[in-house]
């Protein structure tokens, strides 16, 4: 559901820059897994976390740049972020800098959306246009849970991270099921114009 009218057509190339950029960032999840769970490290841990999913745009973007879109990358970009996201929300949350409540409301959202995303995959033929409001809930999302984090580490400027990070999280938690109830009615739309396709066929 990354895909936009605007990109190239996908290739099945699997030696990409953007391809090698999302296995990187799946690669470092354990390790900042690893560093959050452990107390002497989760502010490293934060750091790192917060660097993937900072980065969540870059390969999506020069894969658009360079025309180097392909099928695999489809596939790894969003699944790079939701794994990302899921297990540094599941990690922070056991840390106990992150609370499980809010944790749940990303996951149970990522979840349906990933389950809808099994349909259109193998229900091949229904495009599905990205919305601004899923990315800028993404966004928001994605400040939410690091700056959250940081205010009940105590860190520096603690007090504002957390401010900060609670009007995110609002912001973006609204935003990201009307994105997803959204992404639901285009995908039923588009199921019946090809059934109507092929009722006509």
């Amino acid at each position: 559901m990354n895909a936009t009218a605007s990109d190239p057509a996908p290739s099945s190339r699997v030696a990409t820059v953007p391809n090698l950029i999302s296995a990187i960032r799946i690669v470092m999840i354990p390790l900042f897994v690893a560093l959050i769970v452990d107390p002497d490290t989760t502010t490293a841990g934060l750091i790192v976390f917060g660097t993937v999913v900072a980065t969540d745009w870059v390969d999506g973007y020069i894969a658009r740049r360079t025309g180097q879109v392909s099928e695999l990358g489809k596939i790894l970009d969003p699944v790079a972020d939701r794994l990302a996201i899921a297990a540094g929300l599941i990690a922070l949350a056991i840390r106990g800098v992150f609370p499980w409540w809010a944790a749940g409301a990303i996951l149970i959202r990522d979840l349906a959306v990933f389950a809808v995303g099994l349909v259109v995959v193998f229900r091949g033929g229904i495009r599905v246009e990205v919305r601004w409001i899923g990315k800028i809930a993404t966004f928001s999302l994605m400040v939410a849970i690091p700056f959250v984090s940081w205010g009940s580490l105590g860190l520096p400027l603690a007090e504002a991270a957390t401010v900060i990070g609670w009007a995110a999280f609002a912001v973006g938690i609204v935003e990201y099921y009307v994105a997803a109830f959204a992404y639901l009615r285009d995908i039923r739309r588009a199921s019946y114009r090809g059934a109507d396709r092929l009722g006509a066929g």
